[in-house]
């Protein structure tokens, strides 16, 4: 059945991935993309209206992350839009342990809008789906701050938190911080990538000097550099964000994934296997 739940960013790791959870609930979600029709686009407000028509629940997931400048203000005019057409309920995807992303948080939570925030760690996909990937492409993996404990989530289960949430007022008003079971460092992970990707892969430790350095040097767009290097500076050691919570438990019953059974699943679509 068609319903008014809208998914803002609908292509993404965990926007495609909540829709895909509702449609097992039986419920078809209007999709939030530069695609879609109506379509709707973060730099474009004239969008905003017509993807928000007849919405009552409400999926925010801010590209490329709610700390980058710009963020707060966009979050600002779309929670007070949602208000003024009727949205009654909306989730957040946040960052654990980001201090401009809790900034965000404050803006709904002040809202009267009901909510769930659901905070997340790193995720496993980053290193499947996003940028991560190229180096393990390579076989050479240059990283800073190799020794950092991380509890590595899956989107997976993140999404599926996300969709039961959005449906279920039980969790009005509460914050859900989504972790792995496990704390692992950046050597956990590529030695686990290694063994079931079955390749030799090198992991170098840099400083996060040299590796911004690589990044301008590749001409990567200025405010990923800048997101990338303010998620190793402030948000990998920050010690919120290397406890283990178990609010997936709580939320779902059930064990969120390990990194390995995501590597296994992973690796078996060829995804880590050079061209």
């Amino acid at each position: 059945m068609n319903s008014n739940i809208l998914v803002l960013g609908a292509t993404g790791k965990t926007g495609s991935r909540v829709i895909k959870q509702l449609q097992k609930k039986g419920i078809e979600p209007r999709k939030g993309s530069r695609n879609a029709t109506p379509k709707f686009d973060w730099d474009d407000k004239d969008t905003w209206v017509k993807a928000l028509e007849n919405i009552e629940r409400l999926y925010i997931n801010y590209y490329p992350d709610l700390a980058v400048p710009g963020a707060k203000e966009a979050i600002e005019s779309l929670t007070y839009l949602a208000k003024e057409l009727g949205v009654k309920k909306v989730v957040l995807l946040s960052g654990k342990g980001e201090t401009e992303a809790e900034a965000c948080e404050k803006i709904i939570m002040d809202s009267r809008i009901n909510y769930t925030i659901v905070r997340a760690s790193w995720f496993n996909q980053n290193w499947s789906e996003s940028f991560f990937l190229d180096p393990i492409l390579s076989g050479d993996i240059a990283l800073p701050m190799t020794d950092v404990l991380i509890p590595f989530v899956d989107a997976e289960d993140i999404a599926e938190v996300a969709a039961t949430v959005l449906i279920d007022d039980s969790y009005n008003g509460e914050i859900i911080e989504v972790t792995g079971p496990e704390l692992l460092t950046f050597k956990d992970i590529v030695t686990a990538i290694s063994m079931v990707s079955k390749r030799n892969l090198t992991l170098h430790h840099i400083t996060l000097e040299q590796y911004v350095d690589g990044m301008k040097q590749m001409q990567l767009p200025t405010d990923l550099v800048w997101l990338i290097e303010y998620l190793f500076s402030h948000v990998l050691t920050n010690p919120e964000n290397q406890i283990i919570t178990h609010d997936i438990e709580k939320v779902l019953a059930k064990k969120p994934k390990t990194f390995l059974q995501y590597a296994q699943e992973a690796s078996k679509t060829g995804v880590w296997q050079p061209y």
